[in-house]
């Protein structure tokens, strides 16, 4: 049997034809856009990397540096208490203000003592009777009147009401509270008529010259340090302004949890800038001056590989205008320690290096330079913040 086939209908054929044209078209002319696309993404690259770079330079040089020990701490009072009572009793009087500069052994408050007063007459008029008693048994015992017991029990009596006398007189004079030591007082908290328990808190007292630092040092520093040894105290409370004291002692024992060393420093504080319990910056010269190659740390850019800073070196193709500007050059650089805004350059730069500190963000190799110096990062080896 004979198969016939049938031929393609002639419409079917071009409408083929016309999508496979469409197709090519299609194709080419995303070939084109990449194409062109890559043209014009090189073009405003090579573009980008022609055109100058504006940067901030500083020369690299030598700076004499004083090793430093840096801390912090905690400033305390050299003697510092919360005044109260050991007697329970109503106020009948207070006798300070706020904020007073008191003496040792002002008075500072008194508790109601009108019964103990009145028992303490009463012992003392008991201790005079005693003594009255035992003088006549004396009297009569040098005659041979009494015996040696009866005088015996006088004075043993006498005794007895003299120590009733003084409990009660201490019991007295503890209703009057004074102030321990010189110094300056709180706020005031209580008031007349207020009922005081032992251990109620009535104001606090501290001594605020001299003051002590308490700060720690990690044990590789210990011998670094010794009495008498000048140290200088900031806080934020007093920013820019250091005060200056010694050191006064060092512990004997190391923190075994965290391997560092306590250490006491006493401070002047005529003026009362400084108050117990405030946060301290301490800084303690160590060693002799030494020199150092120095940078601005904004100089510097730090990625996995380590430290990196851009040179200024000559140019040596001119531009469009004629000129021949001055080209970046990616360096390593091995860094040491820090002060402030300045880190110490060990290798990778020589001094008089003209090295950018600013816009290299938009630096590679070979990237014209236009320097403009008018604004420089900070390179202060004690920065200060700067007040609004």
């Amino acid at each position: 049997m004979t198969t016939t086939t049938l031929p393609t209908p002639r419409p079917l054929r071009k409408r083929m034809i016309v999508m496979l044209i469409c197709l090519a078209l299609l194709f080419g002319a995303l070939v084109g856009f990449n194409f062109l696309k890559g043209y014009m993404i090189a073009k405003f690259v090579g573009e980008m990397s022609s055109q100058p770079a504006t940067v901030s330079t500083a020369r690299a040089g030598y700076q004499t540096w004083q090793p430093q020990i840096q801390a912090v701490g905690s400033i305390r009072a050299a003697q510092g208490v919360d005044v109260t009572t050991e007697v329970a009793g109503l106020i009948r009087q207070v006798r300070f203000k706020s904020g007073d500069e008191v003496k040792a052994g002002q008075v500072l408050l008194e508790l109601n003592d009108t019964d103990d007063i009145a028992l303490l007459q009463s012992h003392k008029a008991a201790a005079e009777l005693a003594k009255t008693a035992y003088d006549r048994d004396r009297t009569q015992y040098e005659i041979k009147a009494i015996p040696k017991a009866t005088l015996d029990a006088s004075a043993a009596d006498l005794k007895s009401k003299q120590a009733l006398a003084r409990q009660q007189q201490a019991l007295v004079d503890k209703k009057t509270i004074r102030a321990a030591f010189a110094g300056k007082l709180g706020i005031r908290t209580v008031n007349p008529g207020q009922y005081l328990k032992p251990g109620d808190a009535i104001v606090t007292l501290q001594a605020l010259d001299p003051l002590f630092v308490d700060f720690s040092v990690p044990q590789e520093q210990l011998s670094q340090l010794s009495p008498g040894q000048t140290v200088n105290v900031e806080t934020n409370a007093r920013a820019g302004q250091w005060f200056g004291g010694k050191i006064t002692s060092i512990s004997p024992k190391v923190d075994d949890a965290t391997r560092s060393v306590r250490v006491e420093a006493q401070l002047a504080n005529h003026q009362q800038k400084l108050l117990p319990g405030m946060y301290a910056n301490i800084r303690i010269d160590a060693g002799a001056r030494q020199s150092h190659l120095t940078l601005p740390q904004a100089a510097l850019s730090y990625n996995a590989y380590g430290a990196t800073a851009f040179i200024v070196k000559p140019g040596t193709k001119a531009g469009e205008d004629g000129k021949t500007l001055p080209v970046a050059e990616q360096v390593f650089v091995t860094t040491g320690p820090t002060r402030g805004d300045q880190v110490a350059i060990l290798k990778g730069i020589q001094a008089g290096d003209q090295v950018v500190t600013s816009g290299q963000l938009k630096l590679k190799n070979g990237t014209a330079l236009i320097v403009d110096n008018q604004v420089q990062p900070a390179s202060e080896a004690n920065p200060a913040p700067q007040e609004q």
